[in-house]
């Protein structure tokens, strides 16, 4: 079975679900995975020399706020001495020059930060978290000086909408060589506010529109990149790059995932890094042979001259508006449930967001 599945390309190591923001978008489960339940260093330092020996390239350091974890030095050397590419996802927040510093001794190579908009009041009411801004442009200058590169992300939704083209003025002012704006994906804690968070057609047209505008502008000095969300699509993308194709993520507690919601699908048991190693779960596992390849796909997907373009879009998807993970994704027009996900774009919008905490 292994020789005719490729091994994956990226870890996502999610190294604890602990975060000082409150972000009413987060894509975390609604019930997280206590401090007491994460995987200690050595087993984190494990998984990262196991990825490596499977063929992963990429390591994505992210959580929760990963700077939450004291061994986040020891961990990230590991898999710089392992040859793993290592990125941390961080809201910066919790980190300093000193401890950037550290990290980029330690082998870290980029760090993504996440902006939730350009102006400081709207930007500490998204995260719930007062002075977060302007500790997370004082920490910019901490990461040019540590030679690191620098990629903002900023998740899109009708809360910073009006902000678009302000923030590309400002990853820009920030000299960062990547700046990826991605409209919310609503799984976890976003899927509970998914009526006060979804913008209209007309609001994502015009994001794009910006963005497009913007890439060939900043061509050559800074890369856009753009995720529409699902709901607003006539066909779905391929998530995670396919169902246990080219990414795997591992959980605070050690849940090997073939996508970050997995967990959400019922029936499914997803082996963890204490039990069985990296490599036996990549192949091995029953949960992430279910939805690979193309035999599990319904009509029309399985007939579908895109089968193995999207590979069935995405199952926790499926199931938030199906209420089954084996239909055919509502994102695809093609879809006979494509009703669900129209009438949930239909109903009436709300005003208050759930923030975590």
């Amino acid at each position: 079975m292994s020789g005719s599945i490729p091994p994956p390309i990226g870890l996502l190591a999610e190294l604890t679900h602990r975060c000082p923001l409150g972000c009413p978008y987060c894509s975390n489960p609604t019930d997280l995975e206590k401090r007491g339940a994460e995987l200690d260093t050595a087993t984190w330092q494990r998984v990262m020399r196991e990825a490596a020996a499977l063929g992963v390239l990429q390591l994505h350091l992210s959580g929760g706020e990963p700077a939450a974890r004291p061994d986040l030095e020891a961990i990230t050397a590991t898999a710089a001495e392992a040859g793993l590419y290592t990125n941390l996802i961080t809201s910066g927040v919790l980190l300093n020059g000193a401890r950037l510093r550290a990290l980029a001794d330690a082998g870290l190579a980029h760090v993504q930060l996440s902006l939730q908009h350009a102006e400081a009041a709207a930007a500490d009411r998204i995260g719930n978290f007062r002075g977060g801004h302007a500790r997370k442009l004082a920490l910019v200058e901490g990461i040019h000086a540590a030679g690191l590169a620098l990629t903002i992300n900023v998740v899109l939704h009708r809360g910073n909408l009006d902000s678009v083209e302000a923030m590309i003025a400002l990853a820009e002012r920030l000299g960062a060589g990547r700046l990826e704006i991605a409209h919310t994906q609503y799984h976890g804690w976003a899927l509970r506010n998914r009526a006060a968070l979804m913008p209209s057609a007309a609001q994502v047209a015009e994001s794009r529109a910006t963005v497009l505008a913007a890439r060939e502008r900043l061509q050559g000095r800074m890369a856009i990149d753009f995720v529409a969300p699902d709901y607003h699509a006539s066909r779905p993308k391929a998530c995670m790059g396919g169902w246990g194709r080219q990414f795997l993520n591992v959980t605070p507690s050690g849940a090997v995932l073939p996508c970050h919601a997995a967990e959400t699908i019922p029936g499914l048991s997803f082996p963890r890094v204490t039990e069985q190693s990296l490599a036996g779960i990549w192949y091995g596992a029953e949960a992430f042979n279910r939805f690979r390849g193309t035999a599990w796909m319904p009509e029309p997907c399985r007939s579908c001259d895109r089968r193995e373009v999207d590979w069935g879009g995405c199952r926790c998807q499926a199931l938030a508006l199906t209420g089954d993970a084996t239909q055919a994704d509502p994102a695809c027009a093609l879809s006979p449930h494509r009703a669900a996900l129209l009438a949930a774009l239909e109903a009436p919008a709300e005003d208050s967001l759930a923030f975590r905490r």
